[in-house]
């Protein structure tokens, strides 16, 4: 039974007096002052103390200049953009961008068909993170940074294998070029032992001694090849419009065609005839006559060659090198106008202008990397040939050209009656770096490069064959080899080892030529 005074079943007891709540007044007052303690203090640390207090941290040594300048990097209640980067980190007119992603895309192969920014790709405070302190390294990076958007993983496990060795991609030089039989002229000549020192002979480093200098006949060729000795075989004089010969050098004077200046400086005795036919020696690289005669052949199987008629090998080069070929074409144009100025024509003067003026404009286009640049205006393979031209006529023309250029083909491959364009660098590993000079402390050359067996061959006194000494053989590392050394037990196997993000800086005012 309930007592009086309490209440439920537990006979609780019963307050004597009403419970009210505290005030919230005092609650109130004591955040009100609290936070004007806060914004006082935090108004002293932003005009007196760096604003060390709403910071995340103090910035790095490379931007230490903006710590009282908050507006400089950030816009109001936002993250830094990469506009606010490129105030300082661009240049004025840079149309690409160094620090660009598209630079990214680019790197060093110089293919603008790479050029593929995307509105996805992260803004650059993401891998350049600042407020770490004065000795943070901001530029150096990790490897999970890369991670993001290449899953390769490990270098050792999951790094793709290059790109030539995984797709078999020959290295088409243009050359019919044997490596080991060169090395051992070299080694006979010079009395060398060391095969690496004959390899030496041609493959000359770069002051840097990261890369190599391009092949040049002048300095590498021309001691053995194309000596005195010789010479072109008998040729048959063109004697009729449709009959199929080589131009005299007196017919290559009357003929008055612009780049034959050459022609009246000759020395005749180089020239022998017997009948209806010539042959020349000796015979010089490139040599004019024969060079000569090839273009008008070509031009009697192509009589609308265009352009095409402008270049002195074929127009067998990347998509992406198509601007060399205009400037190849506007190179020698200008050739053949510098002989026609001294012409007295009103009408070739008056063609001049005109010429002068279309020039312009193509070199102002071909300076914007932009543009689209059609390269079939140099490709013989699809033009049409001669429609006069009978099957018996074309090869009659073909054996023609065979026999002139038979001197040619001791080294170079000819086609359409046109010398295949000689590759002179190595067009593969583009996007990656390479420090020879950093290796070579650590292995041999014919360690890593061992595509071509110099040594087993050398050695054992073997003929070389086609089937492993040849111009197209890579003999280039696979990424095997590389991945012997660069592990982490025994040298840096990170992203950064071989691959930058951005473009080298020292180059940018190069860079920037094709952006102004």
């Amino acid at each position: 039974m309930r007592r009086k005074g309490t209440f439920g079943d537990s006979n609780l007891p019963i307050s004597k007096k009403y419970i009210f709540p505290p005030s919230r007044k005092n609650m109130i007052w004591i955040g009100v002052v609290a936070a004007a303690l806060i914004l006082c203090y935090a108004l002293i640390n932003i005009n007196f103390q760096e604003s060390s207090f709403i910071s995340n941290g103090p910035l790095s040594s490379n931007h230490a200049n903006f710590g009282n300048d908050c507006a400089a990097c950030h816009d109001q209640f936002a993250s830094v953009t990469n506009e606010k980067c490129n105030v300082c980190h661009e240049k004025f007119g840079d149309k690409l961008g160094v620090y660009s992603y598209d630079s990214h895309y680019l790197y060093r192969s110089d293919d603008f068909r790479r050029l593929v920014s995307s509105v996805s790709e992260t803004p650059c405070f993401s891998c350049h993170a600042e407020h770490l302190g004065r000795d943070a390294n901001i530029t150096k990076l990790t490897d999970s940074q890369c991670l993001k958007c290449h899953q390769f993983g490990s270098f050792n496990q999951k790094h793709p294998e290059f790109e030539f060795a995984a797709q078999k991609i020959p290295d088409n030089s243009g050359l019919k070029f044997t490596h080991i039989d060169h090395v051992n002229r070299v080694m006979q000549r010079e009395n060398l032992v060391d095969i690496e020192k004959a390899c030496l002979r041609c493959h000359n480093t770069k002051s840097d001694g990261k890369s190599f200098e391009a092949i040049s006949f002048d300095r590498h060729c021309d001691t053995c090849h194309l000596t005195s000795s010789i010479n072109t075989p008998w040729l048959p004089i063109r004697t009729g419009s449709n009959t199929p010969g080589v131009e005299t050098l007196q017919g290559i004077k009357k003929l008055k065609g612009p780049g034959t200046l050459w022609a009246f400086y000759v020395n005749h005795n180089e020239f022998r005839k017997r009948g209806n036919n010539i042959r020349k020696s000796p015979i010089y690289h490139k040599d004019p006559w024969i060079m000569e005669n090839m273009k008008l052949i070509r031009r009697r199987i192509f009589p609308n060659i265009g352009i095409a008629d402008l270049l002195t090998a074929s127009a067998d080069v990347p998509a992406h090198e198509v601007k060399l070929l205009y400037e190849e074409a506007i190179a020698k144009l200008k050739e053949y106008l510098l002989e026609l100025r001294a012409r007295p024509e009103r009408q070739v003067q008056s063609d001049l202008v005109s010429i002068d003026r279309a020039l312009k404009q193509i070199e102002k286009r071909l300076r914007d990397p932009y543009s689209t640049l059609d390269d079939t205006k140099f490709l013989l393979s699809i033009m049409e040939p001669n429609p006069r031209l009978t099957e018996n006529d074309f090869q009659k023309y073909e054996s023609l050209v065979d026999k002139l250029t038979q001197p040619c083909q001791m080294c170079h491959e000819v086609e359409n009656a046109t010398v295949v364009r000689v590759q002179k660098d190595q067009r593969v590993l583009r996007r990656a770096e390479f420090n020879h000079r950093d290796h070579i402390l650590q292995k041999r050359c014919l360690e890593c490069h061992t595509g071509i067996p110099f040594t087993e061959i050398l050695t054992s006194n073997n003929k070389s064959d086609a089937s492993i000494d040849r111009a197209a053989i890579q003999n280039i590392p696979t990424i095997e080899t590389c991945q012997e050394c660069h592990q982490p037990k025994l040298t840096s196997n990170r992203c950064t080892t071989c691959h930058y993000f951005h473009p080298n800086k020292s180059q940018r005012s190069n860079l920037l030529l094709y952006f102004q």
